[in-house]
């Protein structure tokens, strides 16, 4: 198991070497790889569940790249876009965010910056089902809300119940963190984290692969013809 600070490097490697790859054979050949440490994870359902989102911010980002430039640009913008959503759904499905933050202090960060960072990821999948829970509601109560014109006036019937319960959850967090002496100094750790030669390895070979990649682009385009 490698230590959640170089799960983070390595998510950022991939998503440089993703941003920087200027052929979409090569980008679809990096997000076929990455599906595959998905499926190794188990994680395909989740994976769709997923893709749902990502795919259509794709289509969406492709498109306005085809109306700006031309078709090739816009299949390479939405490519890579789809797999840098990849790069860091894999890096989340292998990665808990309470371990990340507590390592992150390990390696100097303040606390609170940590507390404020990995919360923050812990409640994306709690607000979102708090959202679908409003939705259904106000569908049961015979609301048009599906996405449109028509229904924009009722908006705000599923905004506001949402509002409602996110300043709910801010208060029972701080209720919680006031009673458990948060701030406090001397705070110890469940794990020891600490970085080891397997790391260290992951961690050189990433940063090398980008690092000869870059170079070899870099010279490509000053030698277009080699």
């Amino acid at each position: 198991m490698l230590d959640p600070r170089t799960h983070l490097v390595l998510a950022i490697v991939a998503g440089i070497f993703t941003a920087v790859v200027p052929r979409i054979t090569a980008t679809a050949a990096i997000w076929l790889l990455l599906l595959v440490g998905v499926a190794a994870c188990g994680r395909i359902r989740a994976y769709l569940r997923w893709l749902r989102l990502a795919g259509s911010m794709a289509l969406f980002f492709g498109a306005v790249t085809w109306w700006a430039a031309d078709f090739g640009a816009a299949a390479l913008a939405a490519v890579k876009l789809a797999t840098l959503a990849t790069v860091f759904f894999l890096f989340f499905a292998v990665t808990a965010p309470e371990d990340l933050a507590n390592a992150l202090v390990k390696s100097g960060l303040p606390y609170s910056a940590a507390f404020v960072f990995r919360t923050a990821l812990q409640f994306v999948p709690i607000l979102a089902r708090k959202a679908g829970d409003v939705l259904d509601a106000q569908r049961a109560r015979g609301l048009p809300m599906e996405p449109g014109w028509s229904a924009l006036r009722h908006y705000p019937a599923f905004f506001l119940p949402l509002l409602v319960q996110m300043f709910q959850l801010a208060e029972e967090l701080a209720e919680a963190m006031e009673a458990r002496g948060f701030g406090r100094p001397g705070r110890t750790f469940l794990k020891n984290y600490r970085l080891t030669w397997r790391d260290w390895l992951a961690i050189g070979i990433g940063l090398l692969a980008l690092i000869l990649w870059i170079g070899i682009t870099v010279n490509n385009r000053r030698l277009p013809g080699l």
